[in-house]
């Protein structure tokens, strides 16, 4: 099963939320946070490419221990 997680560089542009309002959402300071953490299979090459475009390399797919 793998996780989605967003670190602290994240710099709030809103890009992962404005792609996909169903893993990502903003918090109270205006960074992204996993609004699901758990990733679904049929999701997962969407999501990739999210990872792939963000501009503070702040988002990762990781094996959930």
């Amino acid at each position: 099963m793998e996780k989605l997680r967003v670190t602290d560089s994240c710099i709030g542009c809103g890009l992962c939320v404005s792609q996909n309002e169903k893993y990502f959402e903003f918090n109270d300071e205006g960074l992204s946070q996993p609004k699901q953490e758990i990733i679904d299979e049929e999701d997962k090459a969407e999501l990739l490419t999210i990872v792939e475009s963000c501009p503070g390399e702040a988002i990762i797919i990781e094996e959930e221990k």
